[in-house]
């Protein structure tokens, strides 16, 4: 009877989790290079690593850390020194500025007054010298302030509009923007001259004949004061009747139109009384009747002048 050959297989030892990770391991179990710690070696062997064993040796470390410790030691003296000084140096700029800066403030202070001064100055003359209608002069210089019944318009951007975006409207039509421009605010203010209005005044700021609404960029500037929206238009005259005009002029009908078109928001209200201030500034101007030219006698011998 054959007998049968041993089993000679065996199991296999089990693969370490890590087998797939050779590189990592190899890197984990060798941290220093095999030349490194040879290196090292030697130098223990030696006995040159470490601490220094010479008395010369040891001078020279001494030395090297009583030079650094004497540099350390020298640079705080010299900032102890030096920071009274420094403290005091800026303790007198400080006090320099404060005193420039009360001076200015007196100074602004006292222009203040003075301009104030002129205009009051101003304003006596132009009704003492107006002549029959000196009254009426003031008024439309902005020279007295006013009170009596009128209207409140409130003209504002569209809601949600961004400041700075979008360019001014061409002057033929409309852009594509809901922002209140120069040429809307001009608009108004002669519709309401127009609808009979006495006298307007623009977020406080009194309007006269010689007053000035231009753009600057973004914002709107009334006699060179910046105005912000939204823009309270304020008129003296007949509520009812200015409303009335106004809104039934072209220039009601425009600002209706910025509002249906790019609903720029506006609201108008008859009020019992309205309170406008005067100019912040009064521009006097005289004016002389016009002469004409002497010709020669030829003018003369007809009677007629020359234009």
């Amino acid at each position: 009877m054959s007998q049968q050959p041993p089993d000679r297989s065996t199991a296999s030892p089990p693969a370490r989790p890590d087998a797939s990770m050779s590189l990592l391991t190899n890197v984990m179990d060798h941290s220093l290079d095999d030349g490194y710690a040879e290196a090292s070696a030697r130098r223990n062997a030696d006995g040159s690593e470490g601490m220094p064993r010479t008395l010369k040796s040891r001078l020279g470390l001494a030395a090297c850390l009583v030079l650094a410790a004497l540099v350390v030691t020298l640079g705080a003296a010299q900032a102890r020194v030096s920071a009274p000084v420094l403290a005091k140096e800026r303790q007198e700029l400080i006090d320099r500025i404060d005193g420039e800066t009360a001076a200015a403030d007196t100074l602004e202070s006292q222009v203040d007054k003075l301009r104030d001064d002129v205009g009051r100055r101003q304003r006596k003359a132009l009704e003492k010298h107006g002549g029959d209608q000196g009254e009426l002069v003031a008024l439309l210089a902005g020279a007295t302030a006013v009170e009596g019944p009128g209207v409140k318009l409130v003209v504002d951007d569209a809601k949600d509009t961004a400041q700075g975006g979008g360019g001014p409207r061409e002057t033929s039509g409309f852009a594509d923007t809901g922002r209140v421009r120069d040429r809307d605010l001009q608009r108004v203010v002669n519709g309401l001259w127009q609808s009979g209005a006495e006298a307007i005044a623009i977020n406080g700021q009194r309007l006269t004949a010689l007053s000035a609404i231009r753009a600057a960029g973004d914002a709107i500037l009334v006699d060179n004061r910046p105005l912000v929206p939204p823009y309270t238009v304020l008129a003296v005259g007949n509520g009812k009747q200015l409303s009335t005009a106004f809104q039934d002029s072209a220039d009601g009908q425009y600002l209706q139109a910025l509002k249906d078109t790019f609903d720029i928001r506006t609201s108008m209200s008859v009020q019992e009384k309205v309170n406008l201030p005067v100019v912040p500034s009064l521009i006097v101007r005289t004016a002389e009747p016009y002469k004409a030219a002497d010709t020669g006698s030829g003018a003369a011998d007809t009677g007629k002048g020359t234009s």
